[in-house]
């Protein structure tokens, strides 16, 4: 089931084009990552699917029809796009009963929200004096008051420390594995790694692949492997296919392809090997590799 779907997406400011006929679909009960460099029009993206931007063409939706035709939306989508908007004189408490108040909320649910986020000691806090990190605790709280089946998030953990990102991490996994659909836009590559179902990559408002991490990841993986017989290995990976070179007499490394593949040409073609390992790029290796190029 697609919790969100973006189809021929495009919204140009001017002469200027941030998002340019972008397809890619969340499915619901995962936690997606969407990454880009700066200037790749994620926030863009994350404001049309929200109803906050009109797009010049095309579709986003959020349970097969527009944000703005949901019926009391902050039950069905939670998002948070920056850690502002908070009047400095305003509790977080009374800051989210007016969240609540809003959205036809009950208002017990803000004391439930402000214990879910690890605020229930600075409930009677004005939020002008909350660190970055707390702020974004806040925005996620406000997210939540509708306990929505979507989280739409943009750079989370920008100002959390490091026990503060593990806690997101944890909190947000926990919560696609009992049904719930997160959408995060974050460039801590590394973290996502650890969490995410699936990525989608965009360049200059175009998508460049979807998928999940290790398959994104497997195309720049290697194999390397030590064998008396270097050459002919290389010629029977050739023939099925996969690009190998020599490194040294006695070495190949083949590429894109995993140690399987290989184990199987080594014994069909009895071979001996003396060495065998296998190195998988970070998610922030191929990401690197995969928005160097044009994606047109």
């Amino acid at each position: 089931m697609t919790a969100i779907s973006v189809h021929g997406l495009v919204k140009r400011f001017g002469g200027v084009t941030a998002v340019d006929n972008l397809d890619f679909e969340v499915r619901a009960g995962t936690l997606t990552g969407f990454v880009g460099p700066n200037g790749a029009g994620k926030t863009t993206t994350l404001r049309m699917i929200l109803g906050l931007v009109r797009p010049t063409a095309g579709t986003a939706l959020v349970g097969g029809v527009p944000y703005a035709r949901l019926d009391r939306p902050a039950r069905h989508v939670g998002a948070v796009l920056e850690s502002s908007g908070f009047h400095p004189g305003r509790t977080a408490r009374d800051h989210l009963r007016v969240l609540a108040t809003a959205g036809r909320i009950p208002a017990g649910r803000v004391d439930e929200v402000l214990s879910e986020v690890d605020l229930a000691g600075a409930a009677r806090r004005r939020a002008g004096g909350f660190s970055l990190g707390m702020r974004q605790r806040l925005g996620l709280a406000g997210a939540l008051l509708g306990d929505p089946e979507v989280l739409i998030l943009d750079e989370p953990a920008n100002g959390l420390d490091p026990a503060g990102v593990h806690w997101l991490r944890t909190f947000l996994r926990a919560r696609v594995d009992r049904g719930g659909t997160v959408l995060v836009s974050s460039h801590l590559l590394a973290e996502l790694a650890l969490s995410a179902d699936s990525v989608v990559i965009i360049k200059d408002g175009r998508l460049v692949t979807q998928g999940p991490v290790s398959e994104i990841t497997a195309g720049s993986a290697t194999v390397r492997v030590r064998t008396p017989h270097a050459e002919q290995l290389r010629a029977v990976l050739a023939a099925r296919g996969v690009a190998a070179v020599l490194d040294g007499p006695d070495e190949v490394v083949a590429s894109g392809v995993e140690t399987e593949v290989v184990g199987r040409a080594v014994a069909e073609a009895g071979l001996v090997v003396y060495e065998m390992s296998a190195h998988r790029p970070a998610l922030e290796d191929a990401f690197l590799a995969l928005t160097q190029g044009d994606p047109r």
